[in-house]
C-alpha cells in the first residue's frame, strides 16, 4: 500500500473523507495530536486500525463527532452535566466517557460498555467528520508505545505504507492527547487521563475534580482500562526515559554522576545558560512543554540517544498532562533527589 499525503484543501478533504466511508484509514490532523482516522461503526475499519498500529485490543479509542449533539445517536442515559461541560469546553480537547450504544461496536470501545466522546476544534478533523457523516474513531496515529504524532511527518515516517492517506494540517497546537473524564454524579468529574482541559478548568463547571490514582500510578493487574493512556506504557522513545524530580543544582549533580556516551537531558529553557552536559530543551513553562515534549522525544532517537534524564514538570494543571505523559514514557521510573 502507498500512503498518500494529502493537503487541507477542499479536494483533498473530501478525498480523505471517501477514505473513511470505504472503510479505510487515513491520518488526521487535532488540535491535541494526530489521529488515525477510522469510521467509529465500521468494525472492519476498526480493527485496521488496531493492526496498523499494533495495539493491543482492549485499549479503547475515543469517537470524534462534529457537534456534541450528535452524542444522542451513539450513547444514552447522558447526564445533564455532560451538557454543560460540552457547553464550556467543546470543541475543544475532552472527551467525556459515557455509556454506549449498539451503534458503536465493541471493538471500539475495547470491550467496555462506554465510550469516549469528543468534538474535536482542529477545522481538518472538524471538516472531515461534516464530509464523510460518521462517526470517526481516532487514536493517535503512531505505532503503539510511541511518542504520539504532532505533524504529518511524524505520522508518515510511523504509517508509510500501512494506510491510505495521510491530511497535512500543520503541527498540532496542544501537543498532548485530549483530557479523559467520565462523570461520577450530577457535580462530580474524575479525570482518567490529564490534558489542557485542566482541573482548575474543570472545577469551573462543576464542584468536585477527582484524580484518578492510575494517572500517576499502574493499573492492578487484571483492572480494565476507562480510558486510553491508562493501562500500557506509552509515549516511549526507543532511548530510555528516566524522570527526575528535584532542584537544578541537584539534576545537574545527578546527571553528573550518571553521564556517558548515548546520555543525554531534557531540561527546561531557562536551564540552558548554566547546564553542562548534552541536552534538548522543552520548554520554559507547561503549555510549552505539553506542545514541544513528543517532537523532543523523537528528535532524540535521530540523534541516537540511549539514555534520556528528564527534568520533571510540576505535576499541576498543564503540567500534570506533561508529568502523566512521561511518567509512562519511563515505566514510571522516577528519581526523587
Amino acid at each position: 500500500m502507498d500512503t498518500v499525503l494529502l493537503s487541507d484543501n477542499e479536494t483533498d478533504l473530501l478525498r480523505a473523507a471517501e477514505f473513511i466511508k470505504n472503510g479505510e484509514i487515513v491520518g488526521i490532523p487535532t488540535e491535541t495530536v494526530y489521529g488515525l482516522g477510522a469510521d467509529a461503526s465500521n468494525e472492519a475499519a476498526v480493527r485496521k486500525v488496531f493492526e496498523a498500529k499494533g495495539r493491543p485490543a482492549d485499549n479503547p479509542l475515543i469517537v470524534h463527532l462534529a457537534d456534541f449533539s450528535q452524542a444522542v445517536e451513539y450513547t444514552e442515559n447522558i447526564p445533564e452535566l455532560a451538557y454543560r461541560l460540552a457547553e464550556r469546553f467543546c470543541p475543544g480537547p475532552l472527551t467525556m466517557v459515557l455509556p454506549k450504544n449498539d451503534r458503536i461496536p465493541m471493538i471500539t470501545s475495547g470491550g467496555l460498555d462506554t465510550v469516549g466522546i469528543r468534538v474535536p476544534s482542529h477545522h481538518v478533523m472538524h471538516r472531515i467528520i461534516e464530509l464523510c457523516g460518521r462517526p470517526i474513531a481516532a487514536p493517535s496515529a503512531n505505532t503503539s508505545g510511541y511518542p504520539s504524532p504532532t505533524s504529518a511527518e511524524h505520522v508518515m515516517r510511523d504509517m508509510n505504507g500501512r494506510i491510505s492517506a495521510v491530511v497535512d494540517g500543520g503541527s498540532s497546537e496542544f501537543g498532548v492527547e485530549s483530557t479523559v473524564i467520565s462523570i461520577e454524579d450530577e457535580n462530580t468529574v474524575r479525570i482518567l487521563r490529564p490534558g489542557c482541559v485542566t482541573e482548575e478548568m474543570l472545577g469551573e463547571v462543576c464542584s468536585k475534580v477527582i484524580i484518578d490514582h492510575a494517572i500517576l500510578h499502574e493499573l492492578e493487574a487484571g483492572q480494565k482500562a476507562a480510558s486510553p493512556g491508562m493501562k500500557y506504557k506509552h509515549y516511549s522513545p526507543r532511548a530510555d526515559i528516566v524522570m527526575v524530580e528535584g532542584k537544578l543544582d541537584s539534576f545537574i549533580s545527578y546527571v553528573g554522576d550518571h553521564n556517558g556516551d548515548g546520555v543525554y537531558s531534557l531540561i527546561f529553557d531557562n536551564d540552558r545558560d548554566i547546564f553542562p552536559y548534552r541536552y534538548m530543551t522543552y520548554g520554559e513553562n507547561s503549555s510549552q512543554q505539553a506542545h514541544l515534549l513528543f517532537q523532543r522525544l523523537r528528535e532524540l532517537d535521530d540523534i541516537g540517544a540511549e539514555k534520556v534524564y528528564v527534568r520533571a514538570p510540576r505535576p499541576e494543571g498543564v503540567g500534570l498532562a506533561v508529568y502523566n505523559r512521561l511518567i509512562r514514557a519511563a515505566g514510571f521510573e522516577v528519581i526523587r533527589i
